[in-house]
């Protein structure tokens, strides 16, 4: 089924569907093994992986910033 799909149809569920899902998982997997062994690199790079997929995949109903509200540079 998945071949019957565009090109474009296939990339857009992946952006909005796993990339999100991607996110979620990695934030979970990094609990349970701070859970199990307390902070360890894989739990932080896992979190640090997570946090930058859920920050990338906000989409159009995320917050927008204004010039005056980013950092200068």
């Amino acid at each position: 089924m998945w071949a019957f799909f565009s090109r474009r149809l296939r990339m857009w569920l992946i952006l909005a569907i796993a990339v999100p899902l991607g996110g979620w998982l990695a934030g979970k997997l990094a609990n349970v093994i701070e859970k199990r062994h307390g902070p360890t690199t894989v739990s932080r790079t896992l979190r640090q992986a997570g946090g930058w997929l859920q920050r990338r995949s906000k989409g159009p109903l995320a917050a927008r910033t204004t010039e005056k509200d980013r950092p200068a540079r």
